[in-house]
């Protein structure tokens, strides 16, 4: 990498990580996922570098390749973006009232980690360390409350 090019993306790492990361948190709110995504963002950008044409901010163009990285890893994780500050797994609509009513009906813990997760937009890691339990214990117990909504919704639609 020649001189010129290396000086000019150390100066765009030094003024723009702490930028790319802050996004990338706020539409994750996964410390882990971000500082990851952060650093592939700096590896396209690094590859990318020659194309920068200068039409946009550093922080635009940098936030815009951030937040494809974003789309797919949630496309991975099958988690749709509705907006900022909510997600929905696996296309459920949570926000429907019969689902609501649903996550209510159910018991504890089910009930209780799937308003954490939802609600509160925590991960399983963080749900787990609330309840004094595993990662996995939350995961698991999530999935299993969610079953229990579909379940009671299907039980809904064949009356």
């Amino acid at each position: 990498m020649e001189e010129h090019k290396k000086k000019e993306y150390e100066d765009i790492y030094k003024n723009y990580a702490g930028i790319v990361y802050g996004y990338l948190l706020k539409k994750c709110y996964q410390e882990d996922l971000a500082e990851e995504l952060t650093q592939e963002t700096f590896l396209i950008a690094l590859k990318k570098l020659d194309t920068y044409d200068h039409t946009c901010k550093v922080s635009t163009w940098l936030c815009g390749i951030a937040n494809n990285l974003l789309k797919v890893e949630f496309r991975k994780k099958k988690t749709v973006e509705l907006d900022e500050n909510h997600k929905v797994e696996n296309h459920m609509n949570w926000d429907s009232v019969e689902v609501l009513k649903l996550v209510h009906g159910l018991t504890d813990p089910y009930r209780e980690v799937i308003y954490l997760r939802l609600a509160a937009n925590l991960s399983f890691a963080q749900i787990g360390e609330i309840l004094g339990k595993s990662e996995n214990w939350a995961r698991v117990t999530f999935y299993r409350g969610k079953t229990k909504i579909k379940e009671g919704m299907q039980d809904e639609d064949t009356m």
